[in-house]
């Protein structure tokens, strides 16, 4: 009999509980939704731990309703979350404020004073800026500036992953995959950073806040008792270390060589590679840990990505939205009409994917824009405008990514909501010039879980037989000759020029209107 794995999958808008066997079919699915944050100011995002903690036992529930697998036949179980999301609790668990969440914009401005030592040393060698960017940045810093009384209390100072694997398990712990963000973590060595380090210097965290890590596809622990009852799921299940979401997603794609690379048409669009050797893909930014041992994603991010969708849905389709609850369907699934109704190029309206202000690359200033307005445009044009300047923006992501690896990426997979679409798996293999496939299924975050589950029990010797036996390739799209051609003049000739040309205008905007802060 086959194995099965329960992977969970906590994304910035919905919970996912799947369950795949041990060749990588997925057997069953549910999805519970999850409002992503609030604001309380501008700029901020939280949102309270209990919300992902409640949707992941909805999730779980859910899927036993809908599903004739038996509870009992599940052999482990792994979790994937969004990256980047910091919770503080007691020694309990218990949350003592709302996670800052990794779409939050607060800076401290007044984190840990460096010694003078240390700060005439990072002039020396130009990397004052950005530390002192990444000490803003750091949501420790920020919490120890300005609720102090709070963080004196704060014992644990873990990412979502890690508290959500404390709340499955009632250990402190978590997988080096997952930590992705302003943290004591040294990216080279998958590790919290040694005693001494003069790192630790610039953050208010400290290491005793910290969880133990362990690497992916290791035992985090067994599944409580009463946390297996409200999952129906038998006590004493073993959980597995797995990753971060896009970690787990690139896994899930199946990349085999340093020469693949995986777009994940989610929230945040990157482009990711798997790599054997530590590469800073972009100088003084790290490269992140993968979902499988001693490896690293060279990865370029879009930072809000297919959130543009979600950001057209709610602007400009009420008519989409009307229709999609008349017919009890996704508003998504009707915008590939929207697709087909604007010609490749979208009649001269280009877009560059620059929504979300505090972006290190390519410029802190940076602002999106929309060019070549015409009166023939509508809001289908916008739509294709907003799919191709994502599509453009991965190319040019392929692009820094080929420079530094010195090789050119020979093969493209496409995963996330995002890649459902037909329509929009043809923009990208249009855009790319070279085809893009579609994996046998789009949640690969979730199979890129299940992959470490098995490993995890010993179903599979190690990440590569496991890769081999659980991932399949899907539908590939092969570029239209005319439409490839007309982007490949798009993007040389005007993408590519947009930002320079705006870059000064930018910053002048930030400067007189002080957005971004």
């Amino acid at each position: 009999m086959r194995q099965r794995f329960l992977a969970f999958d906590i994304g910035t808008q919905s919970a996912r509980a799947i369950i795949f066997n041990d060749a990588g079919e997925l057997l069953a699915k549910a999805q519970v939704p999850i409002e992503p944050y609030s604001s309380p100011q501008p700029g901020w995002a939280e949102q309270a731990p209990e919300i992902y903690w409640q949707a992941l036992i909805q999730a779980g529930a859910e899927l036993w309703r809908q599903s004739a697998v038996p509870p009992s036949t599940i052999s482990a179980l792994a979790l994937t979350t969004l990256r980047s999301t910091v919770v503080c609790c007691d020694q309990a668990g218990m949350p003592l404020r709302p996670a800052i969440v990794w779409l939050d914009q607060r800076r401290a401005s007044q984190p840990p004073r460096l010694p003078a030592r240390l700060r005439w040393l990072l002039r020396l060698v130009g990397a004052t800026d950005l530390v002192a960017d990444f000490q803003a940045q750091a949501e420790a810093n920020w919490l120890a500036q300005h609720e102090p009384r709070l963080w004196a209390q704060c014992t644990r100072y873990v990412l979502l992953s890690g508290w959500l694997t404390h709340r499955l398990t009632g250990e402190w712990v978590d997988s080096s995959g997952c930590q992705v963000g302003y943290l004591p973590f040294d990216y080279r060595r998958q590790r919290w950073l040694a005693p001494g380090d003069w790192r630790w210097k610039t953050l208010a965290a400290r290491a005793q806040q910290l969880p133990r890590l362990v690497a992916p596809g290791t035992p985090l622990g067994t599944l409580r008792a009463d946390v297996a009852a409200a999952l129906g799921l038998p006590s004493g299940l073993p959980v597995i270390a797995a990753a971060a979401d896009k970690a787990c997603e690139a896994l899930g794609c199946g990349l085999a060589g340093a020469d693949e690379a995986a777009l994940s048409f989610g929230t945040t669009a990157t482009i990711n590679t798997v790599q054997r050797r530590y590469l800073e893909v972009q100088r003084w930014l790290p490269a992140y840990p993968a979902a499988q041992p001693d490896a690293w994603n060279a990865e370029i991010q879009i930072y809000r990505g297919f959130w543009m969708v979600s950001w057209f849905k709610r602007e400009f389709a009420q008519r989409e939205r009307d229709l999609a609850r008349e017919r009890s369907v996704a508003v998504e699934s009707l915008f590939d009409d929207l697709l087909r109704s604007a010609p490749p190029g979208a009649q001269g309206l280009v877009l560059q994917p620059y929504w979300s202000p505090g972006v290190r690359e390519p410029d802190p200033a940076a602002k999106g824009a929309v060019i070549g307005f015409g009166d023939v445009h509508t809001r289908a044009h916008l739509y294709r405008a907003i799919i191709e300047g994502l599509a453009y923006g991965l190319r040019a992501g392929r692009e820094t990514l080929e420079h530094r690896l010195r090789r050119r990426i020979r093969r493209v997979v496409a995963a996330g909501g995002g890649s459902r679409s037909d329509a929009v798996m043809q923009i990208a293999a249009d855009v790319f010039g070279q085809p893009v496939e579609r994996p046998r299924y789009y949640e690969s975050a979730a199979l890129g879980a299940a992959i470490n589950a098995a490993v995890g029990v010993g179903r599979y010797v190690d990440h590569s037989a496991a890769v081999r036996a659980m991932c399949a390739p899907g539908m590939s799209f092969t570029p239209q000759p005319e439409a490839a051609a007309r982007y490949d003049a798009l993007y040389r000739q005007v993408y590519r020029e947009i930002y320079p040309r705006l870059q000064p205008l930018y910053a002048r905007i930030r400067r007189i209107t002080g957005y971004p802060a």
